[in-house]
């Protein structure tokens, strides 16, 4: 069995983000990476720059090199962006066991709420944002992102936020005018066991989006957290989140 994890971020985030669930795990005897994408994290000064014109392709092909580097194929997890890219290096055979945190839709997985369609909109609003990178903005951050955590870590949380590609948002959110696919998913070749989790309060993917994700792979397990919103892996009690997740790995 893998001790190796490998946990792939999301949007305006960086591998700081699973250190609550990073503790869980080493504590268990995992040996566990949490990679920043390109531009972000430690990576995040000058992110305008580096993002602009950076897709998800680039992501999973960083991803797919860190992932094949290593000694033994790990466990993959990935929140939010992150599980998207996730599932695409599993159905390359990469991965020895899949979770999928907050997983954002793919290619093919239609918005299930209101909030996901004013997003939409919202980017529709700004012109061509795909051709540049953007800062976050706190107000959107902490209504639909931040929203599992108090006031005081809102703040603190966001201000470790940093900038991100307006591409790779387009490929996300408006997946269905992306000529190129950047995040289908061949679910039909992602061979090895898969779950799912997503907490009730998650504005950016609402529940019903989640569970689309974990209907794509057959008798997968799907946990619904109560009380939990997008950023749940930094939560009051993502460790115990984590705890669960270490169970289910074995």
């Amino acid at each position: 069995m893998t001790k190796t994890v490998v946990m792939v971020h999301g949007v305006n985030c960086g591998g700081w983000c699973f250190e609550p669930f990073r503790g869980v795990f080493e504590a268990r005897g995992y040996v566990c990476h949490t990679p920043d994408l390109i531009g972000h994290g430690a990576d995040k000064a000058d992110g305008i720059a580096k993002l602009t014109g950076v897709g998800i392709a680039d992501y999973r092909e960083q991803m797919t090199a860190f992932v094949g580097a290593l000694p033994e194929k790990p466990v993959l997890l990935g929140h939010s962006m992150g599980a998207v890219i996730a599932q695409q290096l599993a159905a390359r055979g990469l991965a020895e066991k899949l979770v999928l945190v907050s997983p954002a839709a793919r290619a093919g997985i239609l918005p299930s709420a209101d909030s996901e369609k004013q997003l939409g909109q919202d980017l529709m609003s700004l012109g061509p944002f795909w051709t540049r990178a953007f800062d976050p903005n706190f107000e959107i951050a902490r209504k639909i992102s931040l929203n599992g955590l108090p006031p005081g870590r809102q703040r603190q949380v966001f201000d470790a936020f940093g900038p991100e590609s307006g591409q790779a948002l387009f490929e996300l959110f408006l997946w269905m005018f992306d000529r190129t696919g950047a995040t289908a998913v061949d679910t039909n070749a992602v061979s090895c066991p898969v779950l799912t989790l997503s907490g009730t309060e998650d504005r950016v993917v609402p529940l019903a989006t989640a569970k689309a994700t974990a209907n794509s792979y057959p008798g997968s397990p799907f946990w619904t957290l109560d009380g939990h919103a997008h950023m749940l892996v930094m939560e009051d009690g993502a460790g115990k989140v984590a705890g669960r997740v270490a169970d289910w790995l074995g």
